[in-house]
């Protein structure tokens, strides 16, 4: 298992690198960055300074030309006085340390800023996949055991026409039937606490975040039931076919001991190896449209404003992050894979 994993934590580096200099490349084709940005800024307040000062008299430095000089302090501002494979050592030296450098908008860490939007995107997230499965996986075994029934249908129905409704749609449709719109005002319109939530009760504080949460977390969740809800179903049914089954039904079992002591924990496999990446994944899932639906400043928002205002270092460092999380999951899944199936070799997992 070590020498898996010691081989598998190398890969990771190539992986890593790949991914960083593509997206670093690609930036450097971009236009509008924020060199440009600001040099658009600086002529534009020096034309609005001139016709203010009412002509050519007008000694603010804005309303000249950028000269050479000006444009090298720029550039050595936002760090773009360097050659593009330097820049991109120094960036590569700053995040093996976890430097992910600082912000060129919000002129503070980008780390920091994961840190401060990583609450929401966590409660969102986090809850989202909570209940998702314990929902889900009773449901979809449910499901197995009376497939084919009318339950079976009614069920099916109602989570695919869940699957089938855009998230931010049934946002939209939560908010104006309860959040104030033209029906009840229930739930609060956007945020994830109170105002006032520093000086309420610890229960306070408790029910004061569920109501908040309540509205997004439903726009979310209503859609991820059908996936694992199926998926459960599927895996029960294949497992109920086979011999080792019948077998432990001819040896007088009752059908709920060979369904939770037999069938269940090879069914759940597939939902077992593939939890450590969902549950890393709840971590760092933004979901634009719903933060912005629900006024909430979280990592999808982040990352969207940072795209849109060219704050490569927020881009960056966002993407190493999500990288980073996204091969140390893929790690843990197939690590879990093996633990939880011991017909399963590590040498087959790598193949």
């Amino acid at each position: 298992m070590i020498r898996y994993i010691a081989k598998r934590l190398l890969l990771m580096i190539p992986t890593l690198l790949g991914v960083l200099l593509l997206t670093f490349t690609v930036i450097q084709f971009v236009p509008g960055g924020p060199v440009e940005q600001m040099v658009s800024e600086l002529r534009g307040k020096g034309h609005a300074m001139h016709e203010a000062a009412g002509g050519p008299q007008s000694l603010y430095r804005g309303a000249q030309d950028i000269g050479p000089e000006r444009m090298k302090e720029i550039k050595a501002l936002y760090g773009f006085d360097k050659p593009a494979p330097e820049r991109f050592l120094i960036m590569l030296k700053g995040f093996a340390t976890f430097n992910l450098g600082n912000s060129y908008f919000h002129h503070e860490s980008v780390w920091a800023l994961i840190k401060e939007k990583l609450p929401v995107s966590i409660s969102i997230g986090l809850w989202t996949l909570v209940i998702t499965y314990l929902i889900s996986i009773p449901l979809g075994i449910a499901k197995a055991v009376r497939n084919g029934t009318r339950f079976d249908m009614l069920t099916s129905t109602v989570i695919l026409t869940g699957y089938a409704i855009p998230s931010f749609v049934l946002g939209v449709v939560l908010l104006v039937l309860f959040g104030g719109g033209s029906f009840l005002q229930w739930f609060p319109l956007r945020g994830l606490t109170s105002d006032n939530w520093a000086h309420l009760s610890l229960w306070g504080k408790i029910t004061d975040y569920l109501w908040h949460i309540t509205l997004p977390v439903t726009a979310e969740v209503v859609g991820s039931f059908a996936v694992i809800t199926m998926l459960t179903k599927n895996s029960f049914i294949e497992e109920i076919r086979k011999q080792y089954v019948t077998t432990a039904h001819a040896k007088g079992l009752t059908e709920r001991k060979v369904l939770y002591r037999h069938v269940f924990r090879n069914a759940l496999l597939p939902l077992l190896t593939g939890f450590p990446a969902a549950f890393i994944g709840a971590f760092f899932t933004g979901s634009l449209l719903i933060e912005t639906i629900f006024s909430l400043d979280g990592l999808g928002l982040l990352s969207y404003q940072a795209i849109m205002q060219r704050d490569y270092p927020v881009v960056m460092g966002t993407l190493y992050v999500y990288t980073l999380a996204g091969l140390a999951a893929k790690l843990i899944t197939d690590i879990s894979y093996v633990l939880a199936d011991p017909r399963v070799k590590f040498e087959s997992v790598a193949e």
